[in-house]
């Protein structure tokens, strides 16, 4: 059993200073701190640990919607596929929840060994799932179509297309439309979200193919999920539209004035605010482990770098120190916005019945504690849980 103490928590709302009881990974009780009742602790057998915050922020686990955790890359041959990535990573960047996918190489790079790095992770410590697909059409598949894998394998809750990318098949509307109603069928019968990863390259038609593919269907446009949104100027603007829509919107984390990746996030994000665009339906990702290929106006790559995991908590932590946004507006867009668009009812929120995934950072916003499912993996800025081969 796991009791944080004199918690200034968000939940990702503002509670004030609040005590949070943890028992078999599950969030039991928050109250006021010095209010939580005596029963919580009438667990035989549990040995009780208590960390005291110090009045220190606290909020739900970051929820990382676009992970390469089993490698990606490959854009410019064998020797720059990127590896797998090992539990510490995630503990040191704040994320208990994190969402696989395979990146452009759908072809050498199989979806069973993105399935069992999945199973991997979640044995070590945190909450796993993974896309079917990869950036082209015909999607590959664990089971022979997109449907049966959302309906037999409990990992899979969407599928992953690029588009508007010249690494991307290039489908047409109608191939568009046609992944978007099976991955939207297959989440309806298997009680899951159902999302389309979207990855939005930089060609011109940005995010029209989308629009073009629901129009004159019933097909919600929550069902997309475009990532990468902060890629340019051009794509921001269309994302201004399509989230007044009602549609989400995945920026890929860039904190600092020269991000490694697209446009500022803080400057993203202020704009989508500015137009119209719901906080609620903006999310963030990391593209953690990911290549970052740069080309030249032949098509040449000329360099490649690898997006970094703690991106998302580097990002969430500068925006938290500039007082530019609400806490909560910052804090909702890694913890309860994806956890809703996702429909991950444990995650992203401090509330009796959801995942212990709580993070502790002290007042100049680094990590001084991270638990996933009750589980302490990092105490006082330090890792205290690894993975197996770490």
């Amino acid at each position: 059993m796991l009791l944080i103490r004199n918690a200034d928590l968000y939940d990702p709302e503002p509670r004030g200073l609040s005590d949070i009881v943890i028992s078999a990974g599950l969030i039991l009780a928050v109250c006021p701190s010095g209010e939580i009742p005596p029963a919580s602790f009438s667990f035989a057998g549990e040995e009780l640990r208590v960390v005291d915050a110090g009045g220190d922020l606290v909020m739900p686990g970051i929820i990382d919607r676009h992970v390469h955790f089993n490698g990606a890359g490959g854009e410019g041959g064998p020797a720059n596929r990127t590896p797998p990535l090992q539990l510490s990573s995630f503990v040191k960047a704040g994320v208990t929840s994190a969402v696989g996918m395979l990146g452009t190489d759908g072809t050498c790079r199989a979806l069973e060994d993105l399935l069992m790095k999945a199973r991997g992770l979640e044995e070590e410590g945190i909450s796993t799932w993974i896309l079917t697909g990869s950036y082209g059409i015909p999607s590959p598949t664990l089971t022979g179509n997109v449907r049966r894998d959302l309906c037999l394998i409990d990992k899979v809750i969407g599928l992953k297309l690029a588009v508007s990318d010249h690494r991307s098949s290039h489908p047409s509307i109608e191939e568009i439309r046609r992944a978007v109603s099976d991955v939207r069928v297959g989440g309806i019968l298997s009680g899951k979200a159902g999302c389309l990863c979207v990855h939005m390259g930089s060609e011109a038609p940005g995010l029209t193919p989308l629009l073009e593919a629901i129009e004159g269907t019933d097909i919600p446009i929550t069902q997309f999920a475009p990532t990468h949104i902060s890629r340019c100027e051009s794509l921001v603007k269309q994302s201004v539209e399509f989230g007044k829509r009602g549609g989400y919107l995945d920026i890929t984390a860039a904190p600092g004035k020269n991000p490694i990746f697209g446009l500022s996030t803080s400057k993203v994000v202020s704009g989508l605010l500015e137009n119209g665009v719901p906080a609620s339906n903006i999310t963030l990702s990391s593209d953690g482990n990911g290549s970052m290929p740069s080309f030249n106006e032949k098509g040449e790559m000329t360099g490649l770098k690898i997006g970094p995991l703690d991106s998302v908590f580097r990002t969430v932590a500068g925006m938290l120190g500039t007082k530019e946004f609400p806490r909560s507006t910052v804090i909702s867009m890694v913890t309860s916005n994806p956890a809703d668009h996702l429909k991950l009812s444990r995650k992203g929120r401090v509330c009796p019945g959801c995942d212990g995934d709580l993070l502790v950072l002290d007042g100049d916003f680094n990590l001084r504690y991270v638990a996933a499912k009750g589980r302490l993996l990092m105490e006082e800025g330090e890792v205290t849980v690894r993975g197996t081969f770490e």
